[in-house]
């Protein structure tokens, strides 16, 4: 399956605070959602962390049945899912669709859309994670799909709900306003003045920067966002993710190499690994491997209320030392990712 391009305009902007707009409707990019859409969601995230931490969850998605369909290795985005779906009453089927997995689909020539089709008939909603960019999209918006599709990563495209649960951080951590009705942030310690977000490391091949970079610019926040851009000139952020950002009003984009800089003044350091898998060859890879360490050397430099994100898994790009900072936030951010996708699901089958 070649990579493809899909007009999404047609769904842009249509998930609002309204709850009714999500029911039923797939998730397939970071552009969907309004910004009293995002607040909706994660005012429901907060609800969903709370419920787990008094009670466990309940049963409001009871007798539904989650697909999880991954033809690209996956630990915490298949797991979480499934914890979410588990913790409000539901069930799951996983599908491994990569090599040596558990299905026979596509070694016997099936079509994507055809095994989502059939998967549709146990299920009521898919979350689908394929190695080519555009072809969740595809499958979601094709004329034989009938039930709601999430999409868990396509290739290097996007993966819209690893970019909100890594926003929800950042603004569950910093306390954040959003520009909307009811978006302001009353914490004693809210968030002012621009906000300041560097994006490190692979961030040619990083989906979740992507699309996390798309959605920061695109909502509505109560101050400036500073989007920096540090990596190996071969990894740079793609052109088509900077010209997004730059038809978004009150968006800054700066670049760095060197990562002792970009962290100045910073309230965000998102680290992301360099990925071996998506180089041609492993001399391109040992090339740029460990390029930037995050280690407590830099910690010391770094502002005190940086908090350090990373969607792992990591490898050596943050040092294990730096785990026990107070600043590191990159296991709270796994944990959000449950309270996220439950809310997801519960908006999306219409039990919020």
């Amino acid at each position: 399956m070649t990579s493809v391009g899909i007009d999404l305009s047609a769904i842009t902007n249509t998930l609002t605070d309204d709850v009714s707009s999500w029911k039923g409707k797939s998730l397939i990019s970071v552009t969907q959602m309004t910004t009293s859409g995002i607040l909706r969601l994660f005012q429901t995230a907060q609800s969903m962390r709370e419920l787990v931490r008094s009670k466990g969850g309940d049963d409001r998605l009871k007798h539904k049945v989650l697909a999880s369909v991954f033809y690209e290795a996956s630990t915490r985005t298949s797991c979480s899912f499934q914890a979410a779906m588990m913790r409000l009453g539901g069930t799951f089927l996983h599908v491994d669709g990569g090599k040596g997995g558990n299905t026979s689909a596509s070694k016997k020539g099936e079509s994507l859309e055809d095994t989502i089709r059939c998967l549709e008939c146990y299920t009521d909603v898919t979350v689908l994670r394929h190695p080519t960019t555009g072809s969740v999209q595809q499958v979601a918006l094709g004329d034989g799909t009938v039930k709601p599709v999430i999409n868990a990563g396509d290739g290097i495209g996007e993966h819209p709900t690893q970019a909100l649960l890594d926003f929800y951080t950042i603004w569950d951590e910093l306390s954040v306003s959003f520009d909307v009705e009811n978006g302001n942030n009353t914490a004693d310690n809210s968030h002012t003045g621009p906000l300041v977000v560097v994006l490190l490391g692979d961030l040619k091949h990083g989906r979740t920067v992507h699309s996390l970079a798309k959605l920061l610019a695109r909502s509505s926040l109560k101050h400036e966002l500073v989007l920096r851009y540090c990596s190996p000139a071969s990894l740079e952020m793609p052109a088509h993710v900077k010209e997004y950002v730059e038809q978004c009003s009150n968006v800054k984009q700066e670049e760095y190499s060197d990562m002792s800089e970009a962290v100045k003044g910073a309230h965000v350091l998102y680290v992301t690994r360099v990925q071996k898998e998506r180089f041609e060859t492993t001399e391109d890879y040992e090339k740029v491997k460990g390029a930037y360490v995050v280690d407590m050397n830099l910690m010391k430099v770094a502002p005190q209320r940086m908090i350090v994100m990373h969607p792992l898994p990591r490898v050596d790009e943050i040092s294990t030392e730096v785990d026990s900072d107070p600043r590191a936030c990159y296991f709270r951010q796994m944990e959000n990712g449950m309270f996220v996708r439950m809310a997801i699901l519960s908006l999306i089958l219409g039990s919020p």
